[in-house]
Parts: structure tokens; C-alpha cells; sequence
């Protein structure tokens, strides 16, 4: 039983979540906060499982109230917030939430799968609790990478992903000699407000990708929600323009995410061959290992960041299992790492 505690000023918005929930009966609501400073008090007070956290609330906003529990006691945190505070939700990754919905999902209109989606991540994110595994030490290794010309970098985040993407970018030059491009697993649809928020925290410019895109240097191209990112040989469709380019795909869920990173990862090692990087972060669930097996049979370079820096060690840890991880590293030696294997790119 996954013992939940609502934070929300809203009588109405809770017994949308109350009913959410409890329409599975892994969930029991053992309280219910109508302000910041009660959701403090009674989160350190019933010590649950869960806690869904609004952002404007009373006395205290849901920012001051995840940062004064965090000091306190560790428990999984997630945001469930409207549209016009979602810059504000990202910003609550930082300071340790694990995930955040926007309230416009949890109506009637929500299709099984979606539903099923969210309650499967939320599970997840109640284990979290206090985990730690430090199983995996005889696997770390640094193996020899020949020097080659680098046409891109691809990245997989999930859950921990915003904070952690906004602290690899920040370390990151302006003049970073290739393009990136993120899939960050993204549920709340607040796609474009993710990528104004991280704008803040890098000096390369970030923006959505776009159909038919050709990836500029310097660039970060985040995949949009609910379709899977690609790259394909070529221009835009149709066209006979050299290189590669960005190209979406209405296939269904792979890992139970749409976007996932193994379509991204293995639609770059096809274009790309050997001239790829891959970097899979934090998150939880296997989504880009399968990808990191791709790029690595095809000649690319993967690395994956390591369990010590990782908020959740799910999607690293499967890429590490597959054998095929070049280099496993701290998030801060990643920025140093891709700047390293990209110097002969400019």
C-alpha cells in the first residue's frame, strides 16, 4: 500500500486526485494539506509514501514547502500543477521533486493508457524511498575510444532528468562543436516550458525539435511530448540536402515512453555510424539501453552517468547490464568528457 499525502489549496482539485488515486487500489490517502506550511507539517508528521505537491498555495508556496521537507526527511515529491506555473514545476526538480503532471490531465478525457502510464511511474516513484544499491562497482570500467570525428550527441533522462540536464548543460561552452539532442521522458506536456526553463541554466541555445529540422552545432533540440524523436540520412523528406536530419514518428510506446530514447539512439547509430556520442542519465525503467547496445555494435561512443550522482540509477544501471557503456562518470566529468571526444569536431 502506497500511503499518499495531497498538498493542494483547492478542495476540488484534491478530490480529483483523491479519486485519481484511489481508482487503484495500490494508492490509500492518509491526508490531505490545504497550504504549504500544512503540507510541511503533516508530511514530517505521517511520514507517507507519496506526496503530491500544487506550486500556489497559501503561507507557503509548494516551492518553500518541498525545500523545507527535503531538509528535514527524504520522500518522494511530485508536482501536479496548472499550465501557467509549469517554468515554476521545473524549478521544483531542483529543489528534489521527482516528477510533476499538469492538473489538465487528470480529467474524463484521460485515455487507459495514459492513466496507466502515470500510475505505473508513481509506483516507481514511492520505492524510491530511502533507496540505494551500490551493486554494480565490478562493472565500472574506462575503455580505450579512438580518436573520430563526432557529427552529434544523443542524451537520455527520465526521472532526476530537468535537474540533471540543467547541471550538465551549465558546464557545457556556448561554442560546444556539435548538436545535441534530449529525450527527456515527459508526461505533463509542458514540453516548451521545459525548454524556456532550461534556457536559463546554459549558455547553448535549447529548443523543440522540429520535423525536418537540420541539427545546427551548438544547438540543443529536446524531443516534443507524445512522439518519438529520430535522426534520418539526408535533409527534410524530399530533398537531397547532405548530412542528417530531425524527423518524428507516431509508432507506439517503446519501454512504455513516447518519446523514447532507444528510437532516438538507434535511428542515430544508423545515420551516424561511429561519428555519434551517447549519454544515458538518470531515470528510472530501461529506456536507452537497448539504444546504448545500438550505438555501440554500430561503432559509436556511450557513456552513462554513475550511481552516486544519479537521483534515480534505473536507466543507467540497464545501460550498464548491456556491457556495451564506454565510460561510466560523475554528471560534473560528463560536460569535461564530451568536450574531450567532440575536440576534433570543430
Amino acid at each position: 500500500m502506497i500511503n499518499t499525502l495531497i498538498a493542494d489549496d483547492s478542495p476540488l482539485a484534491r478530490s480529483i486526485l483523491r479519486d485519481f488515486l484511489e481508482s487503484d487500489p495500490a494508492f490509500r490517502i492518509i491526508g490531505e494539506a490545504d497550504d504549504g506550511e500544512d503540507a510541511v507539517q503533516k508530511t514530517l508528521a505521517l511520514n507517507p509514501d507519496l506526496v503530491t505537491m500544487d506550486i500556489e498555495m497559501p503561507k507557503m508556496t509548494g516551492l518553500e514547502a518541498i525545500d523545507a521537507i527535503m531538509k528535514k526527511m527524504m520522500v518522494p515529491i511530485v508536482v501536479i500543477s496548472s499550465q501557467d506555473t509549469a517554468k515554476t514545476a521545473y524549478e521544483a526538480t531542483v529543489k528534489g521533486a521527482l516528477e510533476f503532471y499538469s492538473k489538465d490531465l487528470f480529467s474524463s478525457a484521460m485515455s487507459p493508457a495514459k492513466q496507466a502510464r502515470i500510475f505505473e511511474t508513481l509506483k516507481r516513484i514511492s520505492g524510491v524511498k530511502g533507496q540505494r544499491s551500490g551493486a554494480l562497482e565490478a562493472l565500472t570500467e574506462t575503455k580505450v575510444i579512438e580518436d573520430r570525428k563526432i557529427a552529434a550527441v544523443v542524451i537520455a533522462s527520465s526521472t532526476g532528468g530537468p535537474k540533471a540536464l540543467s547541471r550538465l548543460f551549465s558546464l557545457m561552452p556556448g561554442d560546444f562543436p556539435v548538436p545535441l539532442m534530449v529525450v527527456q521522458h515527459n508526461s505533463s506536456g509542458f514540453d516548451r516550458s521545459f525548454v524556456q526553463w532550461l534556457n536559463d541554466y546554459t549558455e547553448l541555445e535549447v529548443k523543440l525539435a522540429e520535423e525536418g529540422e537540420i541539427p545546427i552545432k551548438g544547438k540543443i533540440y529536446v524531443a516534443q511530448t507524445d512522439k518519438h524523436l529520430a535522426l534520418r540520412s539526408g535533409g527534410p523528406a524530399g530533398t537531397d540536402a547532405p548530412g542528417f536530419s530531425l524527423a518524428y514518428t507516431d509508432d507506439e510506446p517503446e519501454n512504455n515512453q513516447k518519446p523514447a530514447a532507444d528510437v532516438l539512439f538507434r535511428t542515430a547509430a544508423q545515420t551516424l555510424g561511429k561519428s555519434v556520442v551517447s549519454v544515458v542519465l538518470t531515470g528510472m525503467g530501461s529506456d536507452g539501453a537497448e539504444g546504448t547496445r545500438n550505438i555501440k555494435e554500430l561503432g559509436g561512443i556511450t557513456l552513462a552517468q554513475d550511481e552516486d550522482s544519479s537521483l534515480i540509477y534505473g536507466m543507467p544501471r540497464a545501460a550498464r547490464e548491456t556491457g556495451c557503456v564506454d565510460r561510466v562518470l560523475p554528471l560534473d566529468r560528463i560536460p569535461e568528457e564530451l568536450s574531450a571526444l567532440t575536440k576534433g569536431s570543430r
